[in-house]
Order: C-alpha cells, then sequence, then structure tokens
C-alpha cells in the first residue's frame, strides 16, 4: 500500500483551526491523540527537554496508532540563526526530534502532525523528505466557511427575526474562525446587559442584528488583507521549497 506521510506540518495564520483539525485527524482514523504545546518542552535543566521529547515518541510507539501533536513548533524547532538561547538547548531537541522522525526504531503507525504561525522560522531541516514533508496551509474561512461557524456558535441563541448571519459573513472578511466565536459572544453579552438596564429577565433576551452590529466593532479581525497575501505567499515558497 501507500506510506502515509511520517510528518505533516499545518501552518496558517493563528486561530484558523489547525488544532482542531490535528484532532479531527485522529478522530476519523480512530488514532490516539497525543498533543504537545512546543513551549512546554523547553527546560532550563540540561536533558530535560531531550528525555521529554524521547517519552512522547515512546508513549506514542506504546499506543499505536497514535497522531502526536506539536503545537507552536517554531518554539522547539527555529531556524539555527532564530534560536535565542545560548544553552543550545534548541539545538537538541531538533537533533532529538530529527532522531525520533529517521531513527532506527521506526515510526509504525504513528504520524506527527506540527502547527505554526511561522513557518518563515522553522528549521529547514525538518521539511527534508522523510520529516514534515507534507506542508498543509490552513487559510482563514472564506465566506461559506464563515457562515457555518457562525451558525455553530448562534446554534443554542436565542436570535431575532431580523439577524442575517449571510450579511454577517459577508462582512467579515479578515476574521478567523477564534474572532467570529468572539462576536458571537460579545453580541449576546451586549444583549443580556441591555436586558439588565431595562430590568429583564434574561431568560427572555433576544439577540439583534444591532448587538452583531455592535459586536463587530468592538472585535476587530484578527488579520489584515496584507497578512493574508504574506500567508498565501509563504504557502508558495514552503511549497517549493519541499518539492
Amino acid at each position: 500500500g501507500i506510506e502515509p506521510p511520517k510528518g505533516i506540518l499545518l501552518f496558517g495564520p493563528p486561530g484558523t483551526g489547525k488544532t482542531l483539525l490535528a484532532k479531527a485527524a485522529a478522530t476519523e482514523s480512530g488514532a490516539n491523540f497525543i498533543a504537545v504545546r512546543g513551549p512546554e518542552v523547553l527546560s532550563k535543566w540540561v536533558g530535560e527537554s531531550e528525555k521529554a521529547i524521547r517519552q512522547i515518541f515512546r508513549r506514542a510507539r506504546q499506543v499505536a496508532p497514535t497522531i502526536v501533536f506539536f503545537d507552536e513548533i517554531d518554539a522547539i524547532a527555529p531556524a539555527r540563526g532564530m534560536r535565542h538561547d545560548t544553552s543550545g538547548v534548541t539545538d537538541r531537541i531538533v537533533n532529538q526530534l530529527l532522531t525520533e522522525m529517521d531513527g532506527i526504531e521506526p515510526l509504525q503507525h504513528v504520524v506527527v502532525i506540527a502547527a505554526t504561525n511561522r513557518p518563515d522560522i522553522l528549521d529547514p531541516a525538518l521539511l527534508r523528505p522523510g520529516r514534515f514533508d507534507r506542508l498543509i496551509y490552513v487559510p482563514p474561512p472564506d465566506k461559506k466557511a464563515r457562515l457555518e461557524i457562525l451558525r455553530i456558535h448562534t446554534r443554542k441563541m436565542p436570535l431575532a427575526d431580523d439577524v442575517d448571519l449571510d450579511k454577517i459573513a459577508e462582512r467579515t472578511g479578515g476574521y478567523t474562525g477564534a474572532d467570529l466565536e468572539a462576536v458571537c459572544r460579545e453580541a449576546a453579552m451586549i444583549a443580556v446587559r441591555e436586558a439588565f438596564k431595562k430590568n429583564k429577565k434574561p431568560a427572555t433576551t433576544v439577540v439583534k442584528m444591532e448587538h452583531f452590529e455592535k459586536a463587530l466593532k468592538a472585535v476587530q479581525p484578527s488579520l489584515t488583507p496584507e497578512d493574508i497575501r504574506r500567508y498565501e505567499r509563504l504557502a508558495k515558497e514552503l511549497k517549493r521549497m519541499v518539492l
């Protein structure tokens, strides 16, 4: 059969659902899921960080099939010129990570997924064949995806008839999934605060379009058009690097 990739790198702006994608992959495939936040692996004690990496992979092999998910991998594997530690800990972590992925002990039924908002500062050694050689750009949601996200976050919300989610989706270019969740939460809070001022029972509160209008003013998009263009350029450059 076709060999699945050993390593997959999810990259894109913050708040676009990279962690959710990795979890969904584990759920769909029925694999165990081990999540590791990059900064948590860093230890000031000599040898502790590499030991943590070894233990993660040992556990992954024991409970295979497993997806090991490294979030914020740029924190532990930045390119050599980007390393700020003088103790050489990131060098040792990168070497340990590569040893585990290339190692004598094969990674059977273990897939490593990593996520980063800064693929441009990653150690290029990670992107070589047999490592993170499958790159997936996770863009900010388009209008259709934004509408779905808005529907999910307003599902249990009592909405007034004048609320037009399609119109809100149209107006929220540059908003990430996390931003849209914040907009829905803010609209609900505005409605509740208004009800309290008018001495209405919160249970009878409905969220109106005007509440969403105010929420959109309060919650600004995380991404500018220039940010989005920069990520699209990066996606093209990285694809060229691994081809």
